[in-house]
Formats: structure tokens, C-alpha cells, sequence
């Protein structure tokens, strides 16, 4: 079967947005612990994280540093052993609609149209059918897949099903907005190609970002900071803003200032991928 394409050129053009006054994060002194006695294992030790709303914050750092448990964390999924996670002020005990979550693998139904899938938030939180059908067509739009409403997960790109799965996590309005390496499975060039409509969709709807990745270069394209984390157990040992100008474009690799910035990224991932391989092989 014939996938559909994911060019970028299909992507709504943004508008210049003001950002949410929601979206606030506080990590307050997490620490994440699984297992018990000796079977133990701290995955993250105290860690304290503050994000303000709208913001675009990446975590980067070495496999199995606890990334994606933090993000998890935050997404209701595991709770902490230690600390709270706090958004805008409401301490989080369990998954919620609030915080819409985009995975690696494509987590769309495969029985369900593209329209369908984006629909289905909205349809479970109770709104009406004109206002679901009113949300689904407006991200429809903006994900720039209106043509390919009726079709079926099945029938498209990776590319075009994670833009349904971003569109899907984004039509129940949530406060934040937490992607666990949703481009880690695409090929080099559509994953640039959704990097770029991912900050086009993020201009225009202006939710705080949550990104976890292991790849320098998203991290620094992406972020307005990013927070790098310490092999196991994890901890952030840098929050480093990236005052780079937006919009961002893919030319933009090859500026000498995001090559600083890539270089301290570099050495810091260096260093922690290290102390992994020897604890790994100690």
C-alpha cells in the first residue's frame, strides 16, 4: 500500500499567539524508587524542576537516565516515591486530560478514521457532538491532514500518524503538552520535516512543551531550554537556555551559534554517557 506524504508545506501556517497563562510545572523534589528492599532501584533521585507556562523544554541525556520516567511522572503514569509534581498549583495523583501524552510507537486506534481518532478526546470528556466536530475539524487543519480525514492509521505515513497523534493529545485543550521521543521511529528526513511543523503547531497553540529525547540536535533545535540529565539515577546537572531566534528553520544547524550550543550539550551527554557504560560494566 501507498503511504500518504508528510511534506511540511501541508501544515496550516501559524499565527503569531499569545501565550497561556496555564501550563505552569513544578517538580518539587521528586525522587522515583521501583521495587522494594534489595531488589530496589532509584530511577530518579531529588530532582527539582520549574517550567513556565508556553514554554518549549526539552530533556536530553543518556539511555536509561530516567527521561521518560520523569516525564511519566508528570503525565500521572508513575507516581513518585518522594517530592510532588505540581500544575498550576494542582498536585498531580493521577492521568488526566489536562496533560495529553505523545509516544514513540503511534498510539492511534487502528480501527478508527484519522477524524475519529482526533475526536475521540473530546467525545470521552463529554463535550457535544457540534463542539466535538468543531474541535476535530479546526485540528484537522491545523495538523494540515483535512484531506485525509477519513482515512485509517494504516493508510498513512509514520510522519502523518504522529501528526494525528499530536492533533489527538491537543483537542482536549490540554495545559501541557509531554512527547516521550515521538520522532525516535521516523527516518532522518521526515523526522526534520516534523520537527519544524511541530514548532509551527506549538507557535500557533502556545501550550507548555514537555519533549524527551537522546538527540542533541532536536534538543537544541526545539527548545527555548534544554535540561540535561545525569546517567542513572537521574538528576538534571544543566538547564541551558537556547536564545536562539524563531522562527527556527532546518538552515539553522549549521549556525555557529547552535553549534555552541550543540558542543556543550555534547560534552555534558559525553560525561554522563560514560559513567553508564561503567556502571553498566562494573
Amino acid at each position: 500500500m501507498e503511504l500518504a506524504s508528510s511534506s511540511p508545506e501541508k501544515i496550516a501556517k501559524p499565527v503569531r499567539h499569545v501565550r497561556s497563562s496555564q501550563g505552569h510545572i513544578h517538580i518539587d523534589q521528586v525522587a522515583i524508587t521501583f521495587g522494594r528492599g534489595k531488589s530496589a532501584h532509584l530511577a530518579v533521585k531529588q530532582t527539582d524542576i520549574e517550567i513556565q507556562p508556553g514554554e518549549f523544554v526539552c530533556i536530553l541525556g543518556p539511555s536509561g537516565c530516567g527521561k521518560s520516567t520523569l516525564l511519566n511522572s508528570i503525565a500521572g503514569y508513575v507516581t513518585p516515591t518522594s517530592g510532588r509534581v505540581v500544575v498550576d498549583g494542582e498536585e498531580i495523583k493521577e492521568p488526566g486530560p489536562d496533560r495529553g501524552m505523545v509516544f514513540q510507537q503511534y498510539s492511534l486506534f487502528p480501527w478508527k478514521t484519522v477524524r475519529e481518532n482526533i475526536a475521540f478526546g473530546p467525545h470521552i470528556r463529554g463535550a457535544s457532538k457540534q463542539e466535538t466536530s468543531s474541535t476535530t475539524e479546526t485540528f484537522l487543519e491545523m495538523v494540515g491532514l483535512a484531506k485525509f480525514a477519513s482515512r485509517y492509521p494504516a493508510e498513512l505515513s509514520g510522519g502523518m500518524q504522529q501528526r494525528v497523534g499530536i492533533a489527538r493529545a491537543l483537542a482536549n485543550y490540554p495545559r501541557v503538552l509531554l512527547m516521550d521521543e515521538p520522532f525516535g521511529a521516523l527516518d532522518s528526513q521526515t523526522r526534520h520535516m516534523m520537527q519544524e511543523s511541530l514548532l509551527q503547531i506549538w507557535e500557533e497553540f502556545g501550550t507548555t512543551v514537555l519533549f524527551v529525547t537522546h538527540d542533541i540536535d532536536e534538543a537544541v533545535f526545539l527548545a527555548d531550554r534544554v535540561l540535561v540529565m545525569s546517567a542513572s539515577p537521574g538528576s538534571i546537572i544543566a538547564d541551558l537556555r537556547i536564545d536562539l531566534p524563531r522562527p527556527r528553520h532546518a538552515d539553522m544547524i549549521m549556525d555557529t551559534q547552535f553549534l555552541a550550543f550543540k558542543r556543550l550539550c555534547q560534552d555534558y551527554i559525553k560525561a554522563e554517557s560514560v559513567k553508564a557504560f561503567e556502571q553498566q560494566n562494573a
